[in-house]
């Protein structure tokens, strides 16, 4: 199956009421993004969709692990990933759209995909680095080479 038609949700099969999804974001949903930090992983993603005549609600969370690369020793390292975040078609509605444009036409298919993916990238922290003594051990040692004993002069 492909990603584009295991993360979308057809909004005009569905009635209107609370819908649930559940998906997987797996090392292959990872490798598929190409431009991505996160080396892989498992996540499971919860979907929460409030469907309404004219507009939804959707709640996505996400709990798992993901790989990345240690910022020091650039090995891959995992991280928990827990988080859960609620929005709207109208949060991303531009200045340009008109408040009379029915949101749910312009919006007949919902893709996951990004939106799956951003929650877990805004949750890795900017810097992540091995808990001290699990970096390589070679790396720890070349950057102990280069590292600058003297104090820095003063101006």
């Amino acid at each position: 199956m492909s990603m584009e038609s295991h993360y979308t949700i057809d909004l005009k099969r569905l009635k209107t009421g609370t819908h649930e999804f559940e998906v997987t974001l797996d090392d292959g949903f990872f490798k598929e993004l190409e431009k991505t930090e996160v080396l892989g992983g498992k996540v499971e993603a919860k979907i929460v969709l409030n469907l309404r005549e004219e507009d939804y609600w959707l709640t996505i969370a996400v709990h798992g692990t993901v790989f990345v690369t240690c910022d020091r020793c650039l090995d891959p390292m995992s991280l928990e990933i827990d988080a859960s975040e609620t929005s709207s078609p109208n949060d991303e509605m531009s200045a340009n759209e008109s408040l009379n444009d029915e949101p749910r036409a312009s919006n007949d298919v919902l893709d996951l995909t990004w939106l799956a993916y951003e929650i877990v990238s805004i949750n890795i922290p900017v810097v992540h680095c091995h808990q001290a003594g699990e970096c390589n051990k070679q790396m720890e040692l070349l950057l102990q080479d280069h590292l600058c004993d003297e104090p820095e002069p003063e101006e």
